[in-house]
């Protein structure tokens, strides 16, 4: 069954497969996908957050969104889910997903936007390594898997660890 899914992202630093993998994937698969950003600009991605690389077309700002959506993915970057995890805006709409009952889906740097939005805490997470201390301290038990799906608290909760976990990332999103 098709799905309505919102990818929401910063306009600068989202790592390049983490939102174009999904993507691609999730709307071949029938789903009705929307990237949005705070600024409504176009996504500009990184490759391992050092290089520019293409730029993502977004559908609309996260202000402008409205209805419910079956999930809420967010890519990672260093420097995207740095930037998303204090926009109110995305941080907002997360917070709205969660009390909703409705599925997030993060990985890499973006679980970063659950500890700043107050969801982390007795849940089961991965992200990338280097953030692990952030997860812990917010109060996740952090798992080191390709992905770790959560229902603790009422919603399903989907963390991956980098782009090398995109395949069962966007497995875990279908499944949802």
């Amino acid at each position: 069954m098709a799905k309505k899914i919102v990818i929401l992202s910063t306009d600068f630093g989202t790592e390049r497969d983490e939102i174009t993998v999904p993507l691609r994937k999730l709307r071949e698969s029938g789903n009705d996908v929307t990237v949005a950003t705070p600024s409504g600009e176009d996504v500009q991605t990184f490759l391992h957050d050092r290089d520019r690389d293409v730029a993502v077309p977004t559908d609309t700002k996260v202000a402008d969104l409205s209805g419910e959506f079956d999930v809420v993915v967010l890519p990672g970057g260093t420097l995207n889910a740095d930037a998303a995890r204090v926009d109110e805006g995305i941080r907002t709409l997360v917070k709205k997903q969660a009390d909703a009952g409705r599925t997030i889906a993060a990985i890499c740097h973006a679980p970063w936007v659950l500890v700043d939005a107050g969801l982390a805490k007795n849940k089961n997470l991965t992200s990338v390594g280097n953030i692990r201390a952030d997860m812990i301290n917010a109060g996740a038990t952090w798992h080191d898997e390709p992905v770790v799906t959560c229902e603790t608290g009422g919603w399903p909760l989907i963390t991956s660890r980098t782009p090398d976990d995109l395949d069962a990332f966007v497995e875990a999103i279908e499944k949802a």
